[in-house]
């Protein structure tokens, strides 16, 4: 078995980044819900 998930910093930042997050209605969103809630890193 090999692993699954092989971490790469600029996939993870350009699929779920903060630029991509605002670059859509639904990801501003989920980022004021997440900034509501009070989290610490709002995106990626």
């Amino acid at each position: 078995m090999s692993q699954t998930y092989q971490p790469k910093k600029r996939k993870r930042a350009r699929s779920h980044g903060f630029l991509k997050r605002s670059a859509t209605p639904g990801g501003v969103k989920t980022m004021q819900r997440r900034r509501r809630k009070g989290r610490s890193k709002v995106s990626v």
